[in-house]
């Protein structure tokens, strides 16, 4: 017999109930748009490119050897079922990212992910807004990425070179020599911009710079800034979406580029998903997606400001 009390859930039955209800606004919300529930597979001969995401990985019975992947999120696969002709879907997943856990962060966490077919990262952000109302929050106010450096640190994101955002970042308490944009303007943006910024209001920044870009399209009047979009409340972040990129070859070059920056890092390396690009290749329909963090939009419906009071049980009591 043991006397271990960490057999009780982290979050308690109020907020279990509250994510019960979420999830069935979600479902509810969906239906009536008539966007497709989908379900893909947590595990992957393949694993991420993103020198800024790290996986998880495990081995199967039948051949220990091999490695498998869990994945970071479900956008491959659903990407293949976009392909294939099924029209706008959406899926609420358990993901797996091999981070630091904190506040704000877990382990493993659930996101919901939708992708609609026909629409533009506009169109997408809008839907959003109509999403949250429908959960009982604000609208978001909009506002480029540009315009939030402008208003804040009174810089042009687009612009500036790394050795003015190295200074930037060193005023600000991190003394960076790496000449690396996106690692620059992310801890701009994370520690001063967004800390800075007026959030009374849920807020979506958009067009961000190309640096930044993942899977995402580029402006074709202004090919530095990405049809990207994230969306934040009370400071945090708790959506990403794009205008999603269909051509192969550049998402080939994408993947290559980034496997060479985690070369660079030290990082470890997955195989590319050859079975994404061919879906890519057999034609992606023009589409947006979105990814929302459950458990943040959890923490903020249950006003909660550590994400372990938001889930059922934790790394630490599981």
């Amino acid at each position: 017999m043991t006397s271990d009390n960490l057999w009780q859930a982290s979050a308690s039955s109020e907020v279990i109930i509250k994510r019960a209800c979420l999830l069935r606004q979600v479902r509810d919300f969906m239906l009536k748009r008539e966007i497709l529930e989908v379900d893909t597979p947590s595990l992957s001969h393949f694993g991420i490119s993103d020198p800024y995401i790290q996986s998880m990985t495990t081995s199967c019975a039948s051949d220990k050897e091999e490695i498998l992947y869990l994945h970071t999120s479900p956008e491959f696969c659903m990407k293949r079922l976009l392909a294939s002709g099924l029209g706008s879907i959406y899926q609420i997943a358990h993901v797996f990212r091999n981070e630091e856990s904190g506040k704000r962060h877990n382990t493993e966490f659930s996101m919901l992910e939708w992708y609609r077919t026909g629409f533009d990262y506009y169109q997408l952000m809008d839907e959003v807004g109509e999403l949250l109302l429908e959960i009982g929050l604000q609208a978001p106010d909009k506002m480029t990425y540009a315009e939030a450096f402008e208003q804040t640190i009174q810089v042009d994101p687009h612009k500036i070179d790394s050795r003015e955002l190295q200074k930037l970042c060193k005023q600000h308490g991190w003394d960076a020599s790496l000449d690396d944009r996106h690692a620059l303007l992310d801890f701009l943006f994370s520690e001063v911009v967004i800390k800075t910024l007026n959030c009374a209001k849920p807020l979506i920044i958009y067009d961000y710079p190309e640096c930044m870009s993942a899977l995402a399209t580029l402006k074709l009047s202004d090919p530095i800034v990405s049809e990207r979009f994230e969306l934040f409340i009370a400071g945090m972040e708790i959506a990403n979406g794009f205008n999603e990129l269909s051509d192969a070859n550049e998402q080939l070059q994408r993947f290559e580029k980034e496997l060479a920056t985690r070369r660079s890092l030290g990082l470890a390396e997955a195989p590319i998903d050859k079975r994404f690009l061919a879906a890519l290749e057999a034609g992606l329909p023009e589409c947006a997606g979105v990814a929302i963090g459950i458990e943040r939009l959890l923490m903020v419906l249950s006003e909660k400001d550590d994400i372990n009071a938001v889930s059922t049980f934790t790394l630490g009591t599981n």
